[in-house]
């Protein structure tokens, strides 16, 4: 039976699928698989031009440029399109944390990067009509805020899966700690604060670790929209979202009830910070110059400005924080003594690698930017007979030995040009030396011309004067236009010995991530005069401040220096350009007006008396130092130009005085009368006389009939003789008009 029935199953046709079923089913089989491809397809393409989400740079969005003082500590400036400062967590408020967690995205901690009960919950809460609930996790609003920063607008299905993508990476990346930070240092709290510890300095002026609950509460309330909810100009708007966040932070045990009431029922007290429209914090004239080196797009630099004001950089400069104040006390004292019109300019540099060490621009960075030290805003000025120094240089370069007689007399007439000394002295036959000593206009006339001006234009070049120079004569004056800077960063080459070194005013950068990108800490300078000439004109300009027209800059602490004082034409511009072993100073003084508008520096002041009030302070309590030694140039052997009277006697000032003296007595009418009125009226500062020659005493003409020849203020002859057959004559007439002041 059992057999029989085995059988009988054998014999059962077995049924198979139709046609149609199998059709059917690889139609559906086909559908899937298609659908599946598509939306990989799909989802592929719309993943495939992510941002680099996998570098770190990903998500640190525009960070300040900070500027620091070489101390490293002082901040000069902080630079930025958004008032951004980020923080570590510990040093945050644990209310901010826990609030913005609590308010945010409660589920933080237990969920992956997204949320699908967050998501189902806001969908159930939104259909039924309450308050309108965002699905979005912290992490989610990280990367929408960040790296996806320019889709934010965009609402499509694209868009997010692609935040939700890149969340999913982030983090696996990082912890959630990480991320709630980045978060915090990000997000905007309005009023151009970006970040939590910007946010807390703009609303109440105190760091992210300070906050109270109430304040806490505030400004987590604020993301939610940042204008609306603003506490400067919604504050009652802010009030009720500061009260939602406390009643989350309640219900999510971060504060007990008594501190939610409490908090509750404080008014919202505000005390704000303006934040700066500059970013510049403290010296502006210097800081305004590192931010445009940075910035110049032919500089070496040439950061642009979302490097520059979004980059997170750390800005290291040169500025010795103690040499600035020094020199702006120092800037200070001579402008409140001058009066209103009146101001400074200067610059220290240190020889050996080209640091600018202190910088002042003038008087008031508010009321005018133009930079007077750099010229940046405007122009130079003329530098006198500060700019004697590199003719100086070229002469000794020439061979000409600074110990050649030259003629330094009162006048000099050359081929085209006539030359006065500053106030017609006559200095007769003088050195080289000497003449540089007393700035003798003649001499270097002289001199200049005979070596050429192209000499002195190579030199100047050379030594770091970088303002357009033309090769004539009366550049030996200084008649064209330079700034302190370039004074300073030339006569710094004298100072070390004949190496120039570009100025500079950045030490190092470091990037956002630490590392160096810039070190500027061993510059390379170029041989621009040899250590011999370099030596020889040291010798030369210490008599400007022993002997010569720069006693008034003779240093207290017995340190060595040298200098050239200068002097623009008719005393509108006062400088003084001095050296030490450890700092190269250019100082100007005067009306910064154009010319034609500006008054003449004051009586009896000078920027030479500037260089002491500062040096005096800078090197307080440190070591003398010696110029670097070497030996004499290679000098020809009795140079002579006669056509420029340059080698051998010329003239004296004693004969000169003789000659004066024998045309006096011929002009005499009697044994006891004196000429009068042929006298130039007597000489105030700067060379303009105040009054002209008085009249003869005796003589059978009286006193003299003409005023003094001299440009004197008042005019002539005052009185007529006194005594004599005929008695006093009359007075001298007028004085001649003013005459311009020789350019010192």
């Amino acid at each position: 039976m059992a057999s029989r029935a085995i059988k009988s199953r054998a014999n059962i046709k077995k049924k198979h699928p139709s046609t149609a079923v199998i059709a059917v089913a690889a139609v559906i089989f086909a559908f899937i698989v298609s659908l599946c491809w598509g939306v990989w397809s799909v989802g592929s393409s719309w993943l495939s031009d992510l941002p680099d989400y996998k570098s770190a740079d990903a998500y640190n969005t525009a960070q300040p440029t900070v500027v620091y003082a070489s101390d490293g500590q002082t901040v000069l400036a902080e630079f930025q399109l958004e008032n951004r400062d980020p923080v570590e967590i510990n040093e945050i408020s644990d209310y901010a944390l826990k609030g913005t967690v609590a308010t945010e995205d409660e589920r933080f901690y237990s969920h992956g990067a997204i949320d699908p009960w967050g998501i189902g919950r806001a969908l159930v809460n939104n259909l039924m009509g309450g308050d309108l609930e965002g699905a979005s996790t912290i992490t989610q609003q990280f990367v929408r805020n960040t790296i996806l920063s320019s889709e934010m607008d965009d609402i499509s299905i694209k868009r997010k899966v692609r935040e939700a993508y890149i969340s999913i990476k982030l983090e696996e990346q990082y912890s959630k700690d990480n991320i709630l930070l980045m978060y915090l240092n990000t997000i905007n709290y309005g009023s151009g604060a970006y970040g939590i510890e910007a946010a807390s300095e703009r609303y109440f002026s105190k760091h992210a670790s300070e906050l109270t609950i109430a304040e806490a509460a505030t400004l987590v309330g604020i993301p939610q929209s940042p204008t609306y909810n603003n506490p400067i100009n919604y504050p009652e708007n802010c009030t009720k979202r500061r009260n939602v966040v406390l009643d989350r932070m309640l219900s999510n045990g971060v504060i007990t009830q008594e501190e939610h009431d409490a908090a509750q029922a404080e008014p919202l007290v505000l005390n704000p910070t303006e934040p700066s429209t500059t970013g510049i914090e403290a010296y502006p004239y210097f800081t305004s110059y590192v931010r445009d080196q940075l910035t110049n797009a032919n500089g070496k630099y040439a950061y642009s400005k979302d490097e520059l004001f979004k980059g997170g950089l750390k800005v290291y400069t040169t500025l010795d924080v103690s040499m600035q104040e020094a020199a702006e006390a120092a800037a200070r004292e001579k402008e409140q003594a001058a009066g209103d019109n009146y101001e400074v300019a200067m610059v220290a540099i240190d020889p050996d690698n080209g640091y600018i060490k202190a910088l002042v621009g003038g008087k008031d960075y508010d009321a005018s930017q133009v930079n007077m030290a750099t010229g940046t805003g405007g122009s130079g000025r003329q530098a006198g007979s500060s700019f004697k120094t590199f003719t100086l240089v070229a002469a000794i370069e020439q061979g000409i030995d600074p110990n050649t007689m030259i003629d330094a007399s009162a006048t000099a007439k050359l081929p085209g040009w006539e030359v006065a000394n500053i106030n017609h002295t006559n200095y007769g036959t003088k050195s080289i030396a000497d003449a540089f000593a007393v700035s003798s206009n003649t001499a270097f006339a002289r001199l200049i011309l005979s070596i050429g001006p192209d000499k002195v234009v190579d030199v100047a070049k050379r030594m770091g004067i970088t303002s357009p120079l033309t090769a004539t004569g009366s550049l030996t004056l200084g008649s064209e236009s330079v700034t302190p800077l370039e004074m300073a960063n030339a006569y710094a080459t004298i100072a070390n010995g004949g190496t120039h070194y570009d100025p500079e005013c950045v030490e190092r950068i470091v990037d956002r991530n630490g590392s160096i990108v810039v070190d500027n800490s061993a510059p390379k300078g170029e041989r621009a005069i040899s250590a011999e000439v370099a030596h020889a004109a040291t010798e030369v300009m210490k008599g400007v401040i022993t002997k010569g027209t720069g006693k008034a800059a003779a240093l207290s602490n017995g340190q060595v220096s040298a200098g050239k004082t200068g002097t623009s034409e008719n005393y509108m511009d006062s400088w003084f350009c001095g050296i030490t072993p450890q700092l190269s100073v250019a100082i100007w003084f005067g009306d910064r007006s154009d010319y034609s508008h500006a008054q003449r520096v004051p009586s009896g002041m000078s920027a030479a008396s500037t260089f002491p009030d500062f040096m005096n302070v800078v090197l307080k309590g440190k070591p003398t130092e010696d110029f670097p030694k070497a030996g004499d140039p290679q000098y020809k052997s009795d140079f002579k130009d006669t056509q420029y009277h340059i080698g051998g006697y010329y003239s004296s000032a004693d004969d000169e005085d003789k000659d004066k003296d024998k045309k006096t007595d011929e002009s005499s009418t009697t044994e006891n009368g004196t000429n009068a009125g042929n006298h130039h009226g007597t000489t105030g500062d700067g060379g303009n006389g105040t009054t002209g020659g008085t009249g003869g005493t005796g003589g059978d003409s009286g006193g003299g009939t003409t005023g003094g020849t001299g440009g004197g203020d008042s005019g002539g002859g005052t009185t007529g003789g006194t005594g004599g057959d005929s008695g006093g004559g009359t007075g001298g007439g007028s004085g001649g008009t003013t005459e311009p002041v020789p350019i010192e």
